[in-house]
């Protein structure tokens, strides 16, 4: 072994080195800790490096002289960068125990360590090189000046890679963090808020700052600038205008930065720009002091994160404005609205009420003189309700032509409501005269939730619907067990179509001259298993309502071309069969092929299938049906108009309906021995020869109704004198026993 004291020249060994040139001005310090019980290795190892400057830092010696000290200097001093470690010390190993406390004990892996020996026999372990990342092992006698300051170089650099990665790491997960943190601020002020904390949180400031933008509460764009979010001092002015801060310093950074789009970086304060073309906002941070590289680095990373999450929540604030706020007319919409009504309930019941307001036929607005027309509909409404009751009471926008009011019963009374609808409203060029119908409920009568109690007084406006005496109703709780035994009555209605209990009866048609069986009407019968059955006046309007009626309807199409079939089988051939069709069929855009598809899949005659249709159906979309009757005519298909009279026909409509039938309604066949009934019989009657179509009067149920008719020119005859409704089996009975 080499004794300590012979290697002291160890750093003076034959190396001419040029002289060094002149020392540069530096950026910064790098602390490097000298660990040796040899005072001289301190002394020598400080005079071979004290010129040395490493990537602009000079360089700062510390000293320790056992392993003890060593790692109690590094623990008071974690910014230490590198250390020059001798092995053997007050022990065999005890260098090797510093290098395993700094590691785990100390938990420093950025800091380098560089071990030295004077003993070129004794080497560490080799599972501390391994586990503990040591930069370089050297006996003193190698370490020439030259290859010390390799080493030395080489170690820093890796120290400053290591530590730029560290921070980079750990800026980065600030960076996530803030960015989860913030995207759980749905609120733009809050929001804007965190951003001012965050970013001054990565660079290590306190927050005192604020984020501003050219935004409004609602997210949509400004011509003024807002401070959107603040801390420290400035927290107290978020939501106001910028220049509600008097300070003009930050007034004119802020315009600038969102004038340029750029970052403006200076000794005493940051301005970073953040944002896109549609949402840009610019974040002032007072830092006193300048932002280093590293840090501008993170913020601009921090920055492209969070940009996103900026947009986001501007267009969150937007769809949240619209969540509450209708756009059209600025009032509160359904959710708002609902909310309004239950807060009322809750403090205010008494002597309130809530209000519906349907305007009648607005879809005929839209249609005829278009959406724009219709919006300024809507907003004249508004500002006509806002004008009565915008003192008294709460207006909101429900649907899209239903309005909502909740306020004193004494103001929100029918008759005020009506007064609105008395003069027209103008609508661009127009002066439109609408009319509408109320719904109402007194708080009083109803639950204490938002949504109850708007369905309850929607239960009241679909009932005023209906009425023809009023165009208003009020609440009732017996209204909502009604509409509890429709909806149970629909859903067994369903239940019993799927499965296949829904009958299809028949009810001959007798030719008056022969008094022979010319065809049938198809009728839908509900059957309860108990021998009685639903009437068709109480489910049909159900199916009709729930569009049930729709897959019913194909369902007894289907039905009546087999039945034609099955007949033409038993010999009965030339015997049509008479469906009932209703609106929502007609406004299925398939209904008119389905029918054609039909009548081809069973291979029947066309002329056998006869559509009826009431006055109500053509006069509810005329332009619907009167089109696709003249699609289904031109196949062949017969169409007969049912209850002739009964819904005061256009005979302008009448003329452009395809018709080959006209069917007398029972009401007027049971009054035929009146005057008024015979007078109106024998006009519809004479009304139909002159059109060259065939008539059939239903209802009959006597000879003197038969043959009062039969005089009339009447060609075929319906009722109960010749046959009641009957299934299918005993309608072939029947036509055995007719055909006899």
């Amino acid at each position: 072994m080499v004794s300590k004291e012979t290697d002291e020249d160890f750093l003076f060994l034959a190396e001419d080195e040029p002289v060094g040139p002149a020392k540069e001005n530096t950026l910064g310090e790098w602390h490097l800790l000298i660990v040796d019980d040899d005072e001289e290795i301190h002394t020598v190892t400080k005079l071979a490096l004290n010129d040395l400057t490493v990537m602009g830092k000079q360089l700062v010696f510390h000293h320790a002289y056992s392993g003890k000290e060593a790692v109690e200097f590094l623990r008071q001093n974690p910014q230490t960068a590198l250390v020059l470690l001798d092995v053997v010390m007050e022990s065999d190993d005890a260098g090797l125990k510093v290098v395993q406390q700094i590691r785990d004990e100390l938990g420093m892996d950025e800091l380098r360590i560089v071990l030295r020996t004077g003993q070129p026999g004794y080497a560490p372990e080799e599972s501390v090189i391994k586990e503990y990342d040591i930069n370089d092992y050297k006996t003193k006698t190698e370490l020439t000046r030259s290859k010390l300051v390799t080493s030395i170089i080489a170690s820093l650099r890796s120290y400053q890679q290591i530590r730029t990665i560290n921070q980079s790491r750990r800026g980065l997960q600030k960076i996530i963090n803030a960015g989860a943190n913030l995207l759980e601020q749905h609120s733009l002020h809050e929001f804007s808020e965190g951003v001012v904390t965050q970013i001054s949180s990565l660079i290590g400031l306190h927050a005192e700052g604020v984020l501003c933008a050219q935004i409004e509460d609602d997210g949509s764009a400004s011509e003024n600038i807002y401070v959107l979010g603040a801390a420290g001092h400035y927290a107290p002015f978020i939501k106001c205008q910028l220049e509600r801060l008097d300070n003009q310093r930050i007034v004119s950074q802020i315009t600038q930065c969102l004038h340029t789009r750029e970052h403006q970086f200076t000794d005493l304060d940051t301005v970073l720009y953040l944002g896109n073309d549609t949402h840009s906002a610019a974040v002032y941070i007072e830092t006193n002091r300048p932002i280093e590289a590293l840090d501008r680095q993170l913020i601009e990373v921090f920055l492209s994160n969070i940009s996103i999450g900026y947009e986001n929540v501007t267009l969150f604030q937007q769809l949240k404005h619209a969540a509450y706020i209708d756009p059209l007319t600025k009032t509160p919409n359904r959710n708002e609205f609902i909310q309004i009504l239950q807060d009322t309930r809750r403090y205010e019941a008494d002597h309130n009420v809530a209000v519906l307001i349907d305007i009648d036929h607005f879809s005929d607005v839209n249609d005829g003189l278009g959406q724009d027309v219709g919006n300024e509909l809507l907003i004249a409404v508004t500002m006509r309700l806002i004008e009565h009751f915008g003192i008294s009471a709460q207006l909101g926008r429900i649907g899209a032509d239903v309005f909502g009011l909740v306020g004193p019963e004494s103001e929100l009374t029918p008759e005020r409501l009506q007064a609105v609808f008395e003069e027209p409203f103008h609508a661009s060029e127009h002066a439109l005269q609408v009319n509408a119908t109320f719904g109402l409920c007194r708080l009083t009568d109803t639950a204490e939730q938002g949504l109850t109690i708007l369905k309850h007084v929607y239960i009241a406006l679909n009932k005023a619907k209906k009425q023809l005496s009023q165009n208003y109703q009020y609440y009732k709780a017996d209204m909502e067990d009604e509409m509890s035994e429709r909806l149970a009555m629909l859903r067994m209605l369903r239940q019993d179509f799927s499965h296949d209990r829904l009958e299809l009866w028949y009810q001959p048609q007798i030719s008056l001259a022969d008094k022979r069986v010319v065809g049938m009407e198809a009728l839908l019968r509900w059957p309860l298993g108990n021998g009685q059955f639903v009437s068709p006046a109480v489910f049909i309007p159900l199916a009709e309502y729930s569009g049930l009626i729709v897959e019913i309807g194909s369902w007894v199409l289907e039905q009546a071309c087999l039945q034609i079939k099955k007949l033409e089988k038993q010999g009965f051939s030339g015997l049509r069969v008479a469906v009932n069709v209703s609106m929502p069929q007609f406004r299925n855009h398939g209904f008119v092929q389905s029918v054609i598809d039909c009548v081809r899949q069973h291979q029947i005659s066309p002329q056998l299938l006869e559509l009826e249709i009431t006055e109500s159906v053509v006069m509810d979309e005329p332009k619907i049906v009167i089109e696709a009757l003249h699609k289904l005519k031109s196949f062949g298909i017969k169409v007969a108009i049912d209850d002739f009279g009964i819904g005061f026909s256009s005979l302008s409509y009448l003329q452009q309906l395809p018709l080959d039938r006209i069917k007398v309604d029972r009401a007027f066949i049971r009054d035929i021995d009146k005057a008024a009934g015979e007078v109106i019989a024998e006009t519809i009657i004479n009304l139909g020869k002159r059109l060259h179509l065939s008539t059939i009067a239903e209802g009959v149920e006597n000879e003197a109704q038969e043959l009062a008719v039969k005089a009339m020119g009447c060609d075929e005859v319906q009722g109960f004198m010749y046959a009641k409704p009957m299934p299918q089996a005993e309608l072939l009975k029947y036509l055995q026993q007719a055909s006899a």
